[in-house]
C-alpha cells in the first residue's frame, strides 16, 4: 500500500491464488540464464509460481528436484543448440519416474544448429515425451503462451495397457 491507501503497480497481488508450480530449467550443456529469467517472469504473470533451478542441470538433478516439487508443468529452454539431443536424452528420465509421468513437459529455445530450418526433430521429441515443443524460428512466444493458458493441469492421457490375455 502506499502512503494513500492505493495499493502500488510494483507491488504484487495480495489474494491470487496460484495455478500450480512450473519448473524451469536449462539442460547439464547449458549455460544461458537470460532466457530462464525471461520465461519465469512470463510464466508468473500466468500466475503460476517458478521454481527456477538455473543453468547447467544435471540429468540426475532434474529428476530428483521434479520428484520433490511435483510441478504443474515442466519448462525446458535450450540457447546452445544442443536442445534436441539432450531433450531426447532427458524426457525419458523425467518420463520413467512414475510420478512424472503425467506431468506436461515442453521444450523450446534453439534445439540444433541449423536455425529453425529443420523442424523434422519437432515430432521425435513429440513422440519421446514432450507435450510441447516450441523451436526458435518456428514458433513464437504467443504459441507457448497459449499452450501454457490452455495446458491441463496434469498433461498426458496415460492408457494402461493390460498383458493379461482372454
Amino acid at each position: 500500500m502506499t502512503e494513500s491507501g492505493s495499493e502500488s503497480e510494483l507491488e504484487p497481488p495480495q489474494n491470487e491464488v496460484s495455478k500450480g508450480t512450473v519448473v524451469v530449467t536449462t539442460m547439464a550443456s547449458d549455460s544461458h540464464t537470460w532466457n530462464l529469467v525471461f520465461l519465469q517472469l512470463l510464466i508468473e504473470e500466468l500466475g503460476y509460481d517458478v521454481v527456477n533451478l538455473g543453468p547447467c542441470v544435471p540429468d540426475d538433478l532434474l529428476v530428483r528436484e521434479c520428484r520433490g516439487i511435483a510441478p504443474a508443468m515442466v519448462v525446458i529452454s535450450s540457447v546452445n543448440g544442443h536442445g534436441y539431443q539432450e531433450g531426447m536424452r532427458v524426457i525419458g528420465k523425467l518420463r520413467e519416474a512414475g510420478e512424472l509421468v503425467a506431468t506436461p513437459m515442453v521444450i523450446g529455445g534453439k534445439l540444433g544448429i541449423s536455425g529453425g530450418e529443420d523442424t523434422g526433430h519437432i515430432d521425435e521429441l513429440m513422440a519421446a515425451g514432450f507435450d510441447g515443443v516450441f523451436q526458435d524460428g518456428v514458433s513464437g512466444v504467443a504459441d507457448f503462451q497459449k499452450f501454457i493458458e490452455t495446458a491441463p493441469t496434469k498433461g498426458r492421457q496415460i492408457t494402461e495397457t493390460s498383458g493379461a490375455t482372454a
